[in-house]
């Protein structure tokens, strides 16, 4: 492990934590927004890197799509930035449109989190949010834990306390490109779910749960995301799937492949959705990491999460944090070639 410093934001140092596991495979996490800048793990041609990243906290500050970040205290949308709660109505700070995006304008995506436990493959960041934080009720403290693991993983564990009862989603915002092309489309991706949460133009879910047969939305078995012989144009997708198992369970919600190197990416986790968006909207104004130029479909992402406008909708699965719960949310991101062995760099 080695910890560098990064920049400062607001007279505070931002430091970059460079994390090696098995395999040759290596992790940088920022404290600002605990962010996965970079990682890179072994391919069929040596290590490749499979996210997408920026150079200095100036850009991401700037211009960075929560590129890696850990999102919340609500991630993806809230609806009219607001809800009710125990006969209280809570109005959120509104930062898309009349809606709530990632936790509002300072939410946990773009603040300084800070160390407090290190080993050479892994690290875990606290966050503490105030009551009233962005609107939300109750003071929440927030822990994230970064370890590689054998034989070529990377596990994520969320978790979070409070002092009175709020809304809790978090989420890991990574954009994956596994093989370096400037577009993901040609990616192959299986979704293991059978429903979606359809939205209003706006992405706030409608609150009806909709089959994806017989649509383009559907990743039932592993296809190509641009996949022409499915749709007539080529559509955008941003959108939450329902996973197919129990509340609570870790399984398996992912698979992304490419065929270009034969990496493949499993994701698996105890969430009972994940938001696919194929990065459409991508266009940074500045170089990446290798002094790549990020445009639309650049990267995706997958982000394991409670379903998006869950505090408005009741038969969505249940998203309140308890004084004296403990939200725990896992996730894995588990890379290996085609034939499922890891390769040594």
């Amino acid at each position: 492990m080695t910890i560098e410093r990064f920049g400062s934001v607001d007279g505070s140092d931002v430091l970059e934590i460079t994390l090696t596991g098995p395999t040759g495979m290596e992790m940088r996490v920022l404290t600002w927004g605990a962010v996965i800048r970079d990682l890179v793990v072994p391919s069929a041609n040596g290590l490749q890197r499979v996210v997408l990243g920026l150079n200095s906290i100036e850009d991401y500050i700037a211009h960075s799509p929560y590129f890696g970040a850990i999102v919340g205290r609500y991630a993806n949308r809230i609806g009219h930035a607001r809800f009710h709660l125990g006969g209280q109505l809570f109005r959120l700070n509104a930062n898309e449109g009349r809606n709530q995006l990632h936790g509002g304008a300072a939410g946990f995506g773009r603040r300084l989190w800070t160390e407090i436990d290190r080993h050479p493959s892994s690290v875990t960041l606290a966050l503490v949010s105030a009551d009233g934080d962005m609107g939300y009720p109750g003071r929440l403290v927030a822990t994230c834990t970064y370890a590689l693991i054998e034989p070529a993983t990377v596990r994520i564990v969320l978790e979070a306390t409070c002092d009175k009862p709020t809304p809790v989603n978090l989420t890991t915002h990574g954009y994956f490109n596994l093989d370096g092309s400037t577009d993901i489309s040609s990616h192959h991706l299986m979704l293991a779910a059978h429903f979606i949460t359809p939205t209003s133009p706006d992405l706030i879910p409608t609150g009806e749960i909709m089959s994806v047969a017989d649509t383009a939305y559907d990743f039932t078995t592993l296809r190509p995301i641009g996949a022409s012989q499915l749709m007539q144009r080529r559509i955008s997708y941003d959108i939450n799937y329902v996973l197919t198992r129990g509340a609570g369970d870790f399984g398996h919600a992912a698979t992304l492949k490419s065929l270009k190197n034969s990496l493949t990416m499993e994701l698996w986790t105890t969430e009972p959705g994940v938001q696919f968006y194929d990065g459409h909207m991508i266009e940074v104004p500045v170089p990446g990491l290798g002094g790549v130029h990020y445009g639309p479909h650049a990267g995706l992402c997958l982000e394991p999460q409670r379903f998006p406008d869950g505090p408005n909708k009741a038969h969505f699965p249940p998203c309140i944090l308890e004084p004296g719960q403990v939200s725990r949310q896992v996730s894995e991101l588990r890379f290996a070639l085609a034939d499922g062995t890891p390769r040594s760099g």
